[in-house]
């Protein structure tokens, strides 16, 4: 398996991770070429199914980089295929509670840790025959706090056996904790969300457990580093696209908006 996010860590060097939501091999190869540490597939809210996976596996493999996959929701099924499929590590969204970040665990381990069923189709083509031995070990698990009432468990949720991190989904934290008053969206520059995901970080630290944040910048992600911070996701596909198409098109009519138009009618 992928070792060169817990290589990183073990030698204190904060990871950068990208988003995919786009379900192209092309777009994600792409993506994986520019020197992110991990690369998440996102199957929750991306445009992409679980037959998009694979060939999006496929075209980033070469890349060397850790490939992750953010599962649809606490479910047995959904965990067990991406593990199959061949992916480094699961982030699990909605986990609200010690019993439930149990449960995720044991979805992604095989007995006697867990619950996992085996048949690693893909998995043991590219990580091995000897995937099974190793699977428990090397697989990354991240629950994902993004709640009040998760976030009100903390404690006992970075506590659980075998969960690598926890990953903070910060727009749908900030409404779950405003009760709706505060706007969903990465970011965030409230002082009780800054209290907050500081709050997280240190949880996870004194669990010796891996703290991440999905982040809109560099230098927002930079900011988290310095709050403890150890995987910082920084834009992802959708957005990279969005955001160049509409430059080069704001460049472009600023450039002309007083050229002469040439002919005339």
């Amino acid at each position: 398996m992928n070792t060169a996010l817990r290589q990183a860590w073990d030698q204190g060097r904060p990871t950068v991770n990208a988003w995919l939501a786009l379900g192209n091999s092309f777009a994600a190869e792409i993506m994986a070429a520019q020197g992110y540490d991990s690369l998440t597939i996102d199957m929750q809210h991306g445009v992409l199914d679980a037959t998009d996976l694979v060939p999006m596996l496929q075209a980033m493999r070469a890349s060397g980089a850790t490939l992750l996959a953010r599962v649809p929701w606490l479910d047995p099924a959904a965990v067990m295929r991406v593990l199959d499929a061949g992916v480094d590590g699961v982030i699990c969204p909605m986990i609200n509670s010690a019993k439930e970040a149990a449960r995720f665990v044991s979805y992604a381990s095989y007995a006697p840790e867990g619950t996992r069923s085996f048949g690693p189709t893909r998995a043991a083509v590219v990580h091995g025959a000897d995937y099974a031995a190793k699977a428990n070990r090397s697989r990354l698990a991240f629950a994902m706090i993004e709640t009040a009432e998760g976030f009100a468990n903390l404690d006992a949720i970075v506590a659980t056996p075998g969960l690598t991190g926890i990953y903070v989904g910060p727009a749908d934290l900030a409404l779950s904790l405003s009760e709706g008053r505060l706007p969903g969206g990465a970011d965030r520059e409230e002082p009780e969300m800054i209290a907050a995901l500081q709050t997280i970080a240190a949880a996870c630290q004194r669990a010796g457990i891996i703290p991440a944040l999905h982040c809109g910048t560099a230098a927002y992600a930079a900011r988290a580093v310095g709050w403890g911070y150890r995987m910082t996701t920084v834009g992802g596909d959708t957005r990279f696209l969005a955001e160049a198409a509409a430059k080069a098109v704001s460049d472009f009519r600023a450039l002309t908006a007083s050229t002469p138009r040439a002919g005339g009618a």
